[in-house]
């Protein structure tokens, strides 16, 4: 499907100059110091989209990361990531405790659109942190209006876009700078609009695009990857935009860094690459 021409000089073309970077840790820096990052999703039959965001917030640098999902995943979920806490959850209520210790969320990898998921997004929804919504989270928000709590990042593809706006996805396709302006506007919330030619929009009408990423890119699982990353980046103190926009074009540098390998690449290869490019951007030691 062709993609907007983006002539609006009003649009900011990401690079490695006009991107946020991490500061430098202190030596005597300890895990509390780079937030708890809590993923919640993974409903039966989609529980590696909730390791994929974890892995991934855990590769660039939370202090923490704790995973809630269905109890059938909790054996999967330890021997993978061992150094993540994990949770099986079969209803809201058990979300609580850990909502309570969490500092940004994630929700949507393998949610899924049942009871199940349901309820536990209604639980996310009131908690009042950085949030990072994507994949059936937003499905789930196109047919029940919340409020976003401030700080959150939504990051629809334009299928995900166009249910949200109620428009065609060739709509969203035709203009989308104008879709990801109005979905910041409307939830009040930073969009990463993904696709062949990322855009970034902040709630003020702020836009930036990335043209960087590799036709390699187009497989499952990525964006997954991409929320775990955004969901650290907050918890380590960048504030939504600054976190989206880092977070966009270290995800796409990674997959160009890795696409003339050709196709088969996997969502969990870029994970070590977007780790040693956010070191070379932002180095752990000044």
């Amino acid at each position: 499907m062709p993609q907007t021409k983006h002539t609006d000089n009003l649009v900011q073309r990401l690079s490695s100059v006009n991107i946020a970077s991490l500061p430098p840790r202190h030596p005597d820096a300890h895990k509390g110091d780079f937030g708890h990052v809590l993923v919640v999703g993974g409903d039966l039959g989609t529980g590696g989209a909730v390791l994929l965001s974890a892995e991934a917030a855990l590769r660039c640098g939370a202090g923490l990361v704790s995973l809630a999902t269905r109890p059938e995943h909790v054996g999967a979920a330890l021997t993978r990531l061992p150094e993540t806490m994990c949770l099986g959850v079969s209803s809201a209520n058990q979300l609580m405790g850990v909502l309570e210790r969490a500092s940004v969320l994630v929700v949507g990898p393998g949610l899924g659109q049942a009871a199940w998921g349901r309820s536990l997004l209604s639980a996310v929804a009131n908690a009042h942190l950085p949030q990072v919504w994507d994949a059936d989270a937003l499905n789930l928000l196109a047919r029940t209006p919340l409020a976003l709590p401030s700080g959150s990042i939504l990051t629809p593809h334009p299928g995900e876009a166009a249910r949200l706006l109620g428009v065609s996805t060739e709509a969203v396709q035709a203009d989308r700078p104008g879709a990801a302006r109005k979905l910041a506007r409307k939830y009040a919330s930073v969009c990463v609009l993904k696709g062949a030619g990322t855009l970034v929009a902040d709630p003020d009408g702020q836009l930036a695009l990335c043209s960087r990423g590799h036709p390699a890119m187009a497989g499952a699982g990525l964006g997954d990857v991409l929320t775990g990353v955004l969901a650290a980046l907050l918890a380590q103190g960048l504030e939504a935009g600054a976190a989206a926009r880092l977070g966009v074009w270290l995800h796409a540098c990674a997959g160009e860094r890795l696409g003339p390998r050709g196709r088969g690449l996997a969502a969990s290869d870029l994970i070590p690459v977007i780790r040693e490019l956010l070191e070379e951007h932002s180095a752990c030691l000044a």
